[in-house]
């Protein structure tokens, strides 16, 4: 299969957190880190095309970085995006097996 290269672009990585370990449990929602500018229709499209999973709904939120403090600086992270991908009943993303 070929596949778009913007599709990589688009997508990081799926975020791991106590509480995205719950969503995926009760919801079947899975979050991922995404690219800034990416919209809830790419996200979308990406998804079900490289995981062949039906996608039911995309939730974004930006997410501001965190002010660090080194010695007497203060650094700013850098803003990111995660989105909320909820899968339709019956589909599951599993990721080890649908690694290109």
């Amino acid at each position: 299969m070929k596949f778009n290269d913007k599709f990589f672009k688009i997508l990081y990585s799926p975020h791991i957190s106590e509480k995205s370990t719950l969503f995926l449990k009760k919801n079947n929602t899975i979050i991922f880190k995404v690219a800034i500018k990416s919209t809830k229709n790419e996200i979308k499209l990406a998804i079900q095309k490289l995981f062949s999973v039906q996608v039911e709904n995309v939730n974004t939120v930006s997410m501001k970085g965190k002010v660090k403090r080194k010695g007497k600086y203060n650094t700013r992270r850098n803003h990111w995006k995660k989105a909320y991908i909820k899968l339709k009943s019956g589909q599951n993303l599993d990721f080890i097996n649908n690694v290109i």
